[in-house]
């Protein structure tokens, strides 16, 4: 008869807002205790981010899957549940949530006990559907589309903060690169549905850049790309783009993306 092995397992939750309180589920933790202290051994993440992206077109769903090759390279790792729990709630501002722990006895290896509550808590039924871009997902691709139609787009590479604020920081420029003694940095950033990233961003901003700068010796350039038609006459929207070029953030409108491209090849000689 095969051991038992004392399995917990944690829902990872996408909660957009917490007053509302809905939330979708997307990733799953499993620990197991030893004597040692209690270890992560297992990771799963959804495979379609339908649900997620249902709930809120603006997830940041590379910010998502960043944390899951961030969680999955601790695997094997002693790792205390509480601290685990508290540093992604606080990492992410209360947008990811950690489940209570679901305790499991159970003869099967980790692996396939891992996959079967994934199965069951993660996973929809698939429906065969075409999903149009929205939000910042829109704008991204748009930015992709672009920077490869001038040749660049292999040139150019995402710019992690976390190297100029704290180790674990989410955020990462979408593109940036390097000429002479500039860093140019560019960004989709959606406005459509809430400025909550844009005002983030803006305030964010002056303190990576001093940092940056610092360390690297030169001097940071981000561009906010945004969507076309945003109406600066609403109060809202144009305090956004107040605080973000207060910020010294340039904004450009996705429009904008060809010729800002066309530089960027002028730039790197592509």
């Amino acid at each position: 008869m095969a051991e038992r092995r004392h399995l917990e397992f944690f829902l990872l939750r996408y909660v957009p807002d917490a007053v509302k309180g809905e939330f979708v589920n997307f990733g799953v933790m499993a620990m197991e205790n030893g004597p040692g202290g209690s270890e992560l051994i297992d990771v799963r993440f959804t495979k379609d981010w339908g649900r997620v992206e249902c709930l809120n077109p603006e997830a940041d769903v590379e910010l998502l899957e960043a944390l899951g090759k961030e969680l999955r390279a601790e695997i094997g790792q002693k790792s205390d549940q509480m601290t685990l729990r508290k540093r992604m709630e606080d990492s992410f501002s209360g947008v990811v949530q950690v489940s209570a722990v679901m305790p499991v006895l159970t003869e099967q290896p980790p692996a396939v006990e891992t996959d079967t509550v994934a199965r069951m808590l993660l996973e929809t039924v698939e429906v065969k559907t075409t999903r149009e871009a929205v939000g910042r997902r829109k704008i991204l691709q748009t930015m992709r589309e672009k920077f490869e139609n001038a040749g660049v787009l292999k040139l150019l590479h995402a710019v992690p903060v976390e190297s100029y604020t704290k180790a674990g920081d989410p955020l990462k420029f979408d593109f940036g690169y390097r000429f002479g003694n500039e860093i140019k940095l560019f960004h989709a950033v959606s406005m459509r549905a809430s400025i909550d990233t844009a005002v983030t961003l803006a305030a964010r901003y002056p303190k990576i850049i001093l940092a940056m700068g610092q360390i690297t010796g030169a001097a940071p350039m981000l561009t906010a790309v945004v969507e076309d038609g945003l109406n600066q006459e609403r109060s809202e929207i144009g305090f956004a783009f107040e605080m973000m070029e207060e910020s010294r953030i340039r904004v450009a409108r996705t429009g904008e993306m060809a010729e800002i491209a066309r530089v960027a090849k002028v730039e790197l000689r592509a």
